[in-house]
């Protein structure tokens, strides 16, 4: 079992505290649950992935660039020209 020195700041360490006083649990108790419960929350899937959420996104009809992203130099130009005559 290891020993470790973790710097709290005043408002986290109220959190601790409140914690400790109304489970009755003590501080090691506590704080291993907490990293429990985080490591099992960050293990789970996502509930959707980005892909998933980008499908759904109403993007337009889109089609209406100038010039490609990486020729955006060029793209400016063309707008000027098209904005100024």
């Amino acid at each position: 079992m290891a020993t470790r020195m973790v710097r709290l700041d005043d408002e986290t360490e109220q959190i601790l505290e409140q914690l400790v006083k109304g489970t009755g649990r003590s501080i090691s108790a506590v704080l291993k649950e907490g990293l429990l419960t985080l490591h099992d929350r960050l293990s789970q899937k996502p509930a959707r992935t980005a892909y998933e959420i980008y499908k759904e996104l109403d993007l337009g009809p889109g089609g209406y660039a100038l010039a490609p992203s990486d020729e955006t130099r060029r793209g400016v130009q063309e707008a000027l020209r098209r904005k100024l005559g």
